[in-house]
Order: structure tokens, then C-alpha cells, then sequence
């Protein structure tokens, strides 16, 4: 199954893979970063190795520059990490999006809502019924987003610290 396509001007996607782990590291580092500052995240990278896989599809943004008729490839400003989940309720199986990030000098153009179009389509593509995600509820622009498209919260994860 290709990539979905990315619809909006000015930008493109590629598809990552396995060979993109060090890069997929650091975007979720800084997603991580931007809402906990700068605490040690050696944790991902674990993440990363147990879930990156060819079931997990991962597609970049990059600015889509032409250099005479030749595309350049340019640093990615944005990333989409999807996989599978099971529903807890029907036990249907569903896409789930492990990560969006989108470099905070592109937001508010239209990347985010792009990106979760290509999710939509990737899942439904698949015969997913659902696409779910998990966003921290300090992340107010991330929920407006979701919110704005559709989603709507289906359960509250709660923790305690126990230290």
C-alpha cells in the first residue's frame, strides 16, 4: 500500500522506513521537549526499536523545493507514525497514530489536518473502521485540531505518582 498524498501546496510526502529510526528518535524528542522541556528521553528511542517496523508506516513532510527540474530532498518539517491498536470495546482491530509532529515554524498552515487526512485515508484503505490516538491534555493546540476534524475522547488514561 503507497503513501497517501499529501494535499497541500508547498509541501511533499515520502515515505520513511526502518533506516529513519535516529531521525524518528528525534522528532519524538522534541515533541517531548516542547511540552516537558528538556527532561532525559532515552526512553523513546526504546520505543522506537520495540515499534518501528514495516506494519508501522512512517511518512515525512518536506518543503517541496525544485531545483531546475530536479526535486531536492530537503529536511523533513514534519512526521506521521501509524500502527495498529485494538479497540478495548468491540475488539475490532484500528489504525493508531503514534506520532504527528509538525516543527513549530510550519503550524497553522494547514500540515497537521493534511497529515491527519493521509491517517483517515492510509486506515480506511486497510478496511479500519476507526483510527484512534492518544493526545495529552496539556497540548491544547493538538486537541483543538482533533477536536476540529472529529475526534472525540472515548477514555481518559489517569495516572498517580506513586514517588
Amino acid at each position: 500500500m503507497g503513501a497517501p498524498e499529501l494535499l497541500i501546496p508547498g509541501y511533499r510526502l515520502r515515505g520513511g522506513s526502518g533506516l529513519d529510526r535516529a531521525l524518528l528518535v528525534q522528532f519524538m524528542q522534541r515533541t517531548y521537549q516542547e511540552l516537558y522541556g528538556d527532561r532525559a528521553l532515552a526512553h523513546l528511542a526504546q520505543t522506537v526499536d520495540q515499534y518501528l517496523s514495516a506494519e508501522t508506516p512512517l511518512w515525512w513532510v518536506e518543503p517541496d523545493q525544485n531545483s531546475g527540474d530536479r526535486l531536492q530532498r530537503r529536511s523533513p518539517i514534519g512526521c506521521l507514525w501509524i500502527g495498529t491498536a485494538i479497540d478495548q470495546v468491540e475488539g475490532d482491530r484500528h489504525a493508531h497514530i503514534f506520532l504527528l509532529y509538525v516543527n513549530p515554524a510550519h503550524r497553522r498552515q494547514g500540515v497537521g489536518a493534511a497529515l491527519m487526512h493521509c491517517a483517515e485515508t492510509w486506515a480506511k484503505q486497510r478496511g479500519d473502521r476507526q483510527l484512534g490516538l492518544q493526545v495529552f491534555c496539556s497540548n491544547r493546540p493538538a486537541l483543538k485540531l482533533y477536536t476540529k476534524l472529529g475526534y472525540q475522547p472515548q477514555s481518559l488514561w489517569m495516572t498517580k505518582p506513586l514517588i
